[in-house]
């Protein structure tokens, strides 16, 4: 081997005993959002209730009759003091007649009464009777006096029998329910109609047991209608049941709408928003936050783009995410996805999520 082969051969030995040099890898992509406050609702309540009147009265006549006439029908709008119907009033006119008559007889005797006693008055300052005679005719003359007041009172009461030949609505509303019809006879007190008071709408709602301490009188509420969510109304809790239902083991809760309007119909179904307390907190998405060594932590991204492990303390978990108390900052940036792959120290290169994505994200990793 002569001296060029000799330095050839060295030179591919000396070459294949050179290692390449790696290449550090790309910093790996890594889906972030900055910390934000989130409002949080303490005790977020939203039921189902029917709407109703306030005032609901089933008017029915003060005596039994046969119902010769009915002058409104369903859907009528009713006056205070408006008659609604009449039944036959023949028989009380007679008896409003007979009392009419006693009446005129004890004011007949109550005068004979009053004229004997004075002649007998007379008669005693004479001295042509005794004294016991002249206290009988004060007797009788006191009798008189009683029986007239007696019959004037029992006059009265015909009378108004007669007065309740009519039924009268008793308050301004809509006629709801006509439940007789001319030619019945109804007996003393029975449902003729029914009469609702349009102006006075409330929301009738069942209430859990476990939800009843947030509840107060006068709380406001936000209701929508079922038919029409695009419309919200206002309203404030009226009345609060000191007693459970016995049929559904709920407290009922009345919540009266502030403005109603003709679209608001007795039976309508509604959902009710009671109001809640509101707190500002930082909330991050549940897949954001691991647990290593029985500690609570996530990801920090700094400005140079490298991920650290954080301790930190969680609260409340929601649909919008985990509260977290303590150990995070408004602004900082924290991984959410893919957490578990991260290593201390590591670069990556932040990809900022919207809220929507962040949610999403959230969603698909819980599932």
């Amino acid at each position: 081997m002569n001296k060029t082969h000799y330095l050839c051969l060295l030179a591919l030995l000396l070459s294949a005993c050179d290692k390449p040099v790696e290449t550090a890898p790309p910093p790996r992509p890594a889906l972030v959002m900055k910390v934000g406050q989130n409002q949080l609702a303490n005790s977020e309540m939203v039921l189902v209730g029917e709407v109703k009147s306030r005032y609901e009265s089933n008017v029915g006549f003060r005596i039994a009759g046969k119902i010769t006439q009915r002058l409104v029908d369903v859907g009528a709008q009713v006056k205070k003091g408006q008659v609604l119907a009449t039944i036959d009033a023949i028989d009380a006119n007679l008896s409003a007649q007979a009392a009419n008559a006693d009446i005129q007889a004890a004011e007949a005797n109550y005068a004979l009464a009053k004229a004997e006693l004075d002649r007998q008055r007379l008669l005693f300052e004479k001295q042509f009777i005794s004294k016991s005679a002249l206290d009988l005719r004060e007797a009788e003359f006191k009798t008189a006096v009683a029986r007239l007041k007696q019959i004037k009172s029992q006059s009265a009461v015909t009378g108004n029998q007669s007065n309740y030949t009519k039924l009268i609505a008793d308050r301004n509303g809509v006629i709801a329910q006509i439940t007789a019809e001319p030619g019945q006879v109804v007996a003393a007190g029975q449902q003729v109609a029914q009469i609702i008071d349009y102006e006075h709408i409330e929301v009738l709602v069942a209430v859990p047991e476990s939800r009843m301490a947030a509840l107060q009188v006068g709380q406001s509420v936000l209701i929508k209608l079922w038919v029409n969510t695009e419309k919200t109304y206002v309203g404030k809790v009226r009345e609060i049941a000191p007693a459970a239902n016995p049929s559904t083991r709920a407290f009922d809760v009345r919540v009266a709408v502030q403005a109603p309007d003709t679209q608001l119909k007795i039976g309508m179904t509604a959902g009710v928003a009671f109001d809640t307390e509101v707190n500002h907190a930082i909330v991050i998405p549940s897949a954001a936050l691991t647990h290593t060594d029985g500690q609570n932590q996530v990801w920090v991204i700094d400005q140079q783009g490298v991920a650290n492990p954080r301790v930190v303390n969680s609260g409340a978990y929601s649909e919008q995410g985990v509260e977290i108390t303590s150990g995070l900052k408004v602004g900082e940036m924290i991984a959410i996805a893919g957490v578990h792959t991260l290593v201390k120290g590591q670069k990556v290169t932040p990809k900022l999520a919207n809220s929507a994505m962040a949610q999403a994200t959230t969603t698909g990793l819980a599932k």
